[in-house]
């Protein structure tokens, strides 16, 4: 018995570290070739590991073009301040599309449907925060679609809806606040790395990569050579912050590096696929919808464990923000590419003007990458 134990025991100690070295996943791979061979632009998926596109739902009813003219909605309802020039038959299509997205009936969501955001005695009040909320929302969603269409790569009606984040959630399930920091002193304190988090898809890289990238307007600068140079000055804190924002992106949208980036050389722009611009743009697109709009809302959102609705914020008090998994969540097109927006047109914007402070789309690149960014958009002939 002592020499089965023994030698059960003396396997293990030589299968442990093979199965470490596997890379903790089991099985067969598939790969894709996305690019001239010999450059490492291979897609690498686990078929038993993909994401599963959810289930959209289909609109309410069939919208008409009958229904998308007529009366306003502004001059049949009060308090009417988004979405005013669109039709009642047009509005009221959007309300019922809107409690299926965010508060559906039927769900363990406090007052479910029209009454989450709405006093049903007096629909016009604003008197709950979550109306103010879906209020802004919508201006964000149009500002999105209307604005933001690069990082859809021009492609119609491929824009965002409600449900493209909350799939039946009144807050989308992925989402993120400043990280609480290390302890003061020197014991236990890990500078904000060294803890394998979820938003590092668990490697153990500085686990909150968002509030400088992703709601700040830090700049995304490590790229250097083998060996310092004068053109190279990042610090290793920025570096281990700017791979732990790429672990989020190959997590949220189920890919790998060479989704973006040629790995022979991942700094140049001239190499890299067209997805790298896509991404560039969806950066600010983010930073645009955490300032402008999420963060704009202020005092609004209320303060953590006096809402009706659970906590909006973090444990520093700032409110829940958006990520790429946000939308994405886990498939490199969200909904699968679904094009969702079709449907909606009042979503599209058009209807009223962007909020103000609104930036310019997308200032152009550094200087250094303005080429070769305008080389990768640049449609073929």
């Amino acid at each position: 018995m002592k020499n089965i134990f023994a030698r059960v025991t003396k396997i293990a100690a030589f299968a442990l570290p093979a199965l470490l070295l596997a890379g903790c996943e089991l099985g067969p791979k598939e790969q894709e070739q996305v690019g001239p061979r010999g450059t490492g632009l291979v897609l690498v998926s686990d078929p038993d590991t993909k994401a599963i596109v959810g289930e959209v739902p289909p609109p309410p009813y069939e919208l008409t073009a009958e229904m998308i003219g007529g009366q306003k909605s502004s001059e049949a309802y009060q308090n009417v301040k988004v979405l005013g020039d669109v039709s009642v038959d047009e509005f009221n299509y959007l309300m019922l599309a809107m409690t299926t997205w965010i508060a559906p009936d039927g769900s363990d969501v406090k007052d479910a449907g029209c009454t989450y955001c709405h006093n049903p005695e007096n629909m016009a009040s604003d008197e709950k925060y979550t109306k103010v909320v879906a209020r802004k929302m919508l201006q964000m969603t149009q500002k999105i679609n209307a604005t933001w269409v690069p990082h859809f790569n021009q492609q119609a009606n491929a824009g965002v809806t409600c449900w493209t984040c909350h799939r039946g959630n009144p807050v989308p399930v992925n989402n993120w606040s400043t990280a609480v920091p290390d302890p003061k002193s020197i014991t236990g304190n890990k500078r904000g790395g060294n803890t394998p988090a979820k938003t590092v898809a668990y490697a153990s890289l500085a686990y909150d990569p968002f509030t400088d990238y992703l709601a700040g307007k830090e700049s995304i600068r490590v790229g250097g050579k083998a060996f310092p140079t004068k053109a190279s000055t990042a610090s290793i804190q920025s570096t281990e912050k700017t791979y732990g924002l790429m672990m989020h992106f190959s997590q949220g949208l189920g890919v790998n590096c060479a989704y973006c980036h040629n790995s022979n050389n991942f700094a140049k722009w001239e190499d890299s696929r067209p997805q790298r611009v896509t991404a560039w743009y969806g950066i600010r697109m983010v930073r645009d919808i955490n300032n402008n709009y999420i963060t704009a809302l202020g005092d609004v959102w209320p303060a953590n464990g006096k809402g009706d609705y659970g906590n909006r914020r973090g444990p520093h008090g700032d409110p829940l923000k958006v990520n790429c998994a946000t939308c994405h969540q886990g498939v490199n097109k969200p909904l699968g590419g679904y094009k969702m927006l079709k449907d909606y047109p009042a979503l599209k914007g058009g209807y009223t003007p962007a909020p103000a402070p609104a930036p310019v789309v997308a200032a152009v690149p550094a200087p250094a990458e303005t080429a070769a960014v305008a080389a990768i958009a640049k449609p073929a002939a």
